[in-house]
């Protein structure tokens, strides 16, 4: 089942990659007590993800939080280093904090799935953007297959 607006996001934990190596952080770590933007993408270094959606939200990340939100945050059905490597390539420094959904338990905890197979990337998050405030989704944008408007950081800054 799909989460909607005004459901709890599930405890699952993520990975990220820090100076000592990947670290594991529960989903509740992210969530609890703040106010997240979280977009996610069906994978890092793909050409929509890396030449528009990451970037929108490096570019906005300023107004974004000038609207009281404490964390963005971008999630992919890929490693802590690939998620690591994207964001020094995008130079998102601490602007963003990339998620790391190695096994996609995030992605199937919240429905938000897809199979990109025939691409030759297997099990994969569905491409979106979350408002969540104490861990309860407040807004959810999620595309239509092959499409980038909703999820795309100017549309979700204009919900704040």
């Amino acid at each position: 089942m799909t989460i909607k607006v005004g459901d709890k996001l599930p405890t699952v934990q993520l990975t990220q990659a820090t100076a000592d190596g990947p670290k594991p952080v529960s989903s509740d770590d992210i969530f609890k007590g703040k106010k997240v933007a979280l977009f996610a993408v069906p994978g890092a270094f793909t050409p929509t993800c890396s030449a528009k959606h990451l970037p929108g939200y490096k570019e906005l990340s300023a107004e974004i939080k000038g609207k009281g939100v404490d964390t963005i945050a971008c999630l992919s059905v890929n490693d802590a280093f690939v998620m690591k490597a994207w964001g020094e390539s995008q130079n998102v420094g601490e602007d963003i904090v990339m998620l790391a959904d190695g096994n996609g338990a995030f992605t199937l905890a919240v429905g938000l799935g897809m199979d990109g197979s025939k691409f030759g990337m297997g099990a994969r998050s569905q491409r979106y953007s979350m408002i969540v405030d104490d861990g309860v989704v407040k807004e959810l944008n999620v595309e239509a297959p092959g499409e980038f408007k909703v999820s795309a950081a100017d549309y979700l800054l204009a919900q704040l």
